[in-house]
C-alpha cells in the first residue's frame, strides 16, 4: 500500500511540475494533430494502391500517429531522471523514506496521463483500445528509458540510443502503411515488434469488425511486455542506489 501511495504523491509532483510550463503543455497536445494533418495530406494518395484497403488516411494513419506520441513520449521519459541526477534530486531522494518503486512509477504514471490527454484531444471521445494500446506501447518504453538514464547517466548517450531504437520501430510497423504492402522481410519483423502490436490492436478495435481474440492477444503481449520493463526499470534504480 505504501508503495502505491507513494507513487500517487510521486505523479503529483511531476504534473505539478508540468502544470508550471503551459507553453510545453500546449505544444505536446498540439503536436499529434499537426502531424495527422501533415502525414493525412501527404500521403492521401496511397489509399488508391491496390491491397490498401482503407476508405482514406486520415482515419487510418489516426491510431498510428497516437501511437507513435507515445513510444517517443515513452523513449524520452528517462531524461527527466538524468536531470533530477544531475541537479541532486535523486540523491535527496535516496535519503528520504519514498519507495523505490514510487520514484519510477510516479514518473510513468504522469507519462501516461498525458499520453491519455493527447489521444483524447485527438480522437474527442476516442476509443478504449486505442488508449489502453497507447499506454501499454509508452509504459515499457518509458520504463526502458528511466533504465537506460540510471545505467548510462549521460543526456547525449540516452537521447542517441533512444532515437536509435525508436525510429527503426516505428517505421518497421504498420503505423503508415498497411501491412500487405510491406516488403517481406519488414512483415516479417513486425511480428515482433511492440509497436506494431499496439497499432494493430487499436486499428482493429476502431474498424466496422474488430478482431477481438487477435486484440486481445496483443493486449495481453503489451501488458507482459510492460511488467518486464518496469522490472527492469526497478533494477537499474537499485544498481543506481548501490554506487550513489
Amino acid at each position: 500500500m505504501t508503495a502505491l501511495t507513494h507513487s500517487w504523491y510521486m505523479t503529483v509532483r511531476h504534473l505539478r511540475a508540468l502544470q508550471r510550463q503551459p507553453w510545453w503543455i500546449a505544444i505536446t497536445l498540439i503536436q499529434p494533430i499537426i502531424y495527422l494533418v501533415l502525414y493525412g495530406q501527404l500521403f492521401q494518395r496511397v489509399v488508391d494502391l491496390p491491397g490498401f484497403e482503407a476508405a482514406n488516411y486520415v482515419s487510418y494513419v489516426t491510431p498510428g500517429v497516437v501511437i507513435m506520441m507515445a513510444l517517443f513520449g515513452g523513449g524520452w521519459n528517462g531524461m527527466g531522471i538524468i536531470f533530477e541526477m544531475d541537479n541532486g534530486v535523486m540523491d535527496r531522494f535516496l535519503v528520504s523514506p519514498v519507495s523505490r518503486v514510487a520514484i519510477v512509477a510516479g514518473r510513468l504514471i504522469q507519462m501516461s496521463i498525458l499520453v491519455v490527454l493527447q489521444a483524447s484531444l485527438l480522437l474527442g471521445l476516442g476509443l478504449l483500445v486505442l488508449l489502453v494500446s497507447a499506454v501499454l506501447v509508452a509504459v515499457p518504453f518509458g520504463a526502458l528509458s528511466n533504465a537506460m538514464a540510471l545505467v548510462i547517466r549521460r543526456t547525449e548517450s540516452v537521447i542517441g540510443a533512444s532515437n536509435f531504437i525508436l525510429l527503426p520501430m516505428t517505421f518497421l510497423s504498420p503505423v503508415f502503411m498497411a501491412t500487405s504492402l510491406m516488403p517481406p522481410w519488414i512483415r516479417a519483423v513486425a511480428r515482433y515488434n511492440p509497436v506494431a502490436w499496439s497499432v494493430e490492436a487499436a486499428r482493429s478495435a476502431m474498424s466496422t469488425s474488430p478482431d477481438w481474440r487477435a486484440i486481445a492477444m496483443r493486449i495481453t503481449l503489451l501488458v507482459v511486455l510492460s511488467a518486464f520493463s518496469a522490472m527492469v526499470a526497478t533494477r537499474a534504480f537499485r544498481s543506481y542506489q548501490r554506487s550513489a
